[in-house]
């Protein structure tokens, strides 16, 4: 058996990068929470979220005063999560400007609530947008400012050169075959949380009752599915089904192959290559990502590219590189 490591690096991002992509959302979240502290005695139980009208700021969405509190605690977290995994050096500015205008526009939905004794008398004038965006444009002008903190030297790109080709040594007359499967723990989860809500929806009023169990079903089903599958290569080519049943699949025709390597996915590179986890469809690539570790990464003759991510995918690259060129076509 010849076993080689894939030459091709993962996109891979500074330490010190993600720290300036997360310190705007980290200063901003304490400066929220210290308004809200501040402000506590006088943030009314229930506010006006949403507003609208000729002038934009007629109040017509509320919200309770927790509730509020925690979606726009997670707004920040979430936003800067988000910038924290798939910030890259020319976007900085972004990360920061985003926090700039979230952070202004949650102060201000505070401040116009402030001593309200009845939500739906609340005005909110369209003149806080231009506060965030002038507070955005300041913000984006740090960020960009502090981009020469990390030299474009410290950032790789993306993968450049041919990948490592493996083979896998068979006598002329044998045949081979290699089969794994692959498991996602949170996708699991989510998928037994979600059919658990549509026993629980059933026994509901008929109509958000039945809303939820459908919603259930949706995302229930299918994550089962797709929780746990087998990656199969052989003569046929690479598939890959749930464990438990033969349908649905996907399948590389043998015939379409051009040959196969193994590449180390990071959350960064799942996130910014293939928009995040399951069954991904990207420019030039589709991919079943239930995790973070190896990939097999099977190049089509159609030019695009697909991944999985299994253990021994340096096995499954080394097979299938062989019997694609059995078949003439590596």
């Amino acid at each position: 058996m010849n076993r080689a490591r894939s030459s091709t690096p993962a996109v891979s991002t500074p330490r010190r990068l993600r720290v300036l992509a997360a310190f705007p959302f980290v200063l901003t979240l304490v400066g929220y929470l210290t308004v809200l502290a501040v402000w506590g005695d006088r943030i009314p139980d229930t506010l006006a979220t949403h507003f609208s009208g000729g002038g934009g700021d007629r109040a017509d969405g509320f919200t309770g005063r927790t509730a509020f509190t925690v979606v726009s605690v997670a707004l920040l977290v979430g936003f800067g999560t988000g910038w924290t995994a798939l910030v890259r050096r020319t976007a900085l500015w972004g990360a920061w400007a985003t926090a700039g205008f979230t952070g202004t526009l949650l102060v201000l939905l505070v401040r116009d609530n402030l001593d309200a004794v009845d939500p739906a008398r609340v005005v909110s004038p369209l003149t806080n947008l231009a506060v965030a965006a002038a507070v955005a444009a300041l913000s984006a002008l740090a960020g960009w400012a502090l981009t020469r903190l990390v030299p474009a030297g410290e950032e790789a790109g993306s993968p450049t050169g041919e990948p490592d080709a493996p083979r896998l040594t068979l006598g002329a007359s044998e045949v081979a075959g290699w089969t794994r499967a692959t498991t996602s723990r949170p996708l699991t989860l989510l998928a037994v949380l979600a059919l658990v809500a549509v026993p629980v929806g059933l026994v509901l009023a008929p109509w958000p009752g039945a809303l939820l169990a459908l919603l259930g079903l949706v995302v229930g089903v299918p994550g089962l599915a797709l929780a746990r599958v087998r990656v199969t290569v052989d003569r046929r080519g690479v598939t890959v089904r749930p464990s438990f049943v033969s349908r649905p699949r996907v399948r590389v025709p043998l015939d379409g192959v051009t040959g196969a390597s193994v590449r180390e996915l990071d959350t960064a590179t799942v996130l910014a290559d293939y928009g995040g986890w399951g069954y991904r469809v990207r420019a030039g690539r589709t991919g079943v990502v239930l995790h973070s570790g190896e990939a097999l990464v099977v190049r089509r003759d159609n030019g695009r590219e697909f991944a999985v991510t299994v253990p021994d995918a340096h096995t499954a690259a080394a097979l299938l590189n062989t019997l694609a060129e059995r078949h003439g076509k590596v």
